[in-house]
């Protein structure tokens, strides 16, 4: 009889109760904040994360999960009779911990020869919840008598269309990651300047660039609009870090100009806004494919 496992890292952002309901284990990513390291979800809670790092001097940094700290976690797996496991990874553009997962396969085979463990390990392209909800559904799918094969590829097809709209009130965290120069973050926070950001196939671009903050959501869903047919019909997710009231203002738009409500709003966790700041918003929707060749179909 098949006893599958799910399991990911705390860049998934989902929630306990749901990880809980569906039977996913999460593992938390360390950060280091001025020389402290804390382990996301067990040492540190979000808000607790955000006041932190408004507080510090400097910026987080975040470590990848190691190929050892892998192993250990398939072979307990492997001890405890499991016969499928599918382990979803934070983007491997951004991180090595997906490629850490892969050199860990090879390290079980040591570890436990002759193991019978099926293990899926999959590069989400993405961080939070845009991959994290669908890991979930994934993990219901299979709960409720699904076909593992089946529910992975849906989660996959899922995946590969996913896109985020992301926007960032400081240019601090964007600095220190690389994503803009240092001098255009000190101009940037000078004028009032922020960048909206798309991210697709693991890969960030600055979209628009717009001055002030009350320009920032509609940047975001007219550059969301020029990605999609019919927002009408556009499921979304909204996201954001410490701010109620910028998620506030972007729900309230989005709502008027897609004509209903997201699918889920929730918080970003410590591993994305040691990145973006403690005060991003982000749109999560439907868009293209990633990549055309997924959705062509076999030849009999």
């Amino acid at each position: 009889m098949a006893k599958i496992g799910f399991l990911t890292d705390s860049s998934s952002d989902i929630p306990q109760e749901m990880a809980e309901r569906y039977g996913i284990e999460v593992v938390g990513f360390p950060i280091n904040l001025e020389g402290r390291e804390y382990i996301e979800r067990r040492d540190v809670t979000n808000d607790e994360f955000y006041a932190l790092m408004r507080a510090a001097a400097g910026t987080p940094t975040t470590a990848a999960i190691t190929p050892l700290q892998w192993v250990a976690i398939y072979c307990r797996y492997v001890d405890e009779g499991y016969t499928d496991l599918v382990h979803v990874c934070i983007n491997s553009g951004g991180s090595s911990t997906y490629q850490n997962a892969l050199s860990a396969v090879e390290l079980l085979s040591e570890e436990r020869p002759g193991h019978h463990l099926r293990l899926r390990i999959i590069d989400s392209h993405s961080y939070s919840m845009p991959f994290g909800w669908w890991l979930c559904e994934c993990a219901r799918q299979v709960r409720e008598g699904g076909v593992i094969a089946d529910c992975v590829l849906e989660m996959e097809r899922a995946l590969a269309k996913t896109e985020i709209c992301l926007a960032a009130y400081s240019l601090k965290q964007m600095k220190k990651s690389g994503r803009i120069s240092a001098a255009a973050a000190v101009a940037g926070d000078l004028l009032g300047i922020r960048p909206v950001i798309s991210l697709n196939d693991g890969i960030s671009k600055v979209e628009a660039k717009v001055r002030g903050d009350a320009n920032v959501p509609p940047a975001m869903i007219k550059w969301v609009k020029s990605r999609v047919r019919d927002v009408k019909s556009m499921p979304y997710q909204i996201l954001y870090t410490s701010s109620t009231e910028k998620r506030d203002e972007l729900l309230k738009l989005c709502k008027k100009e897609f004509g209903h409500p997201p699918y889920y709003v929730g918080q970003l966790g410590g591993v994305v806004s040691a990145n973006t700041g403690p005060d991003g918003i982000a749109i999560v929707f439907e868009g293209k494919p990633r990549r055309l060749c997924d959705y062509t179909p076999a030849l009999p």
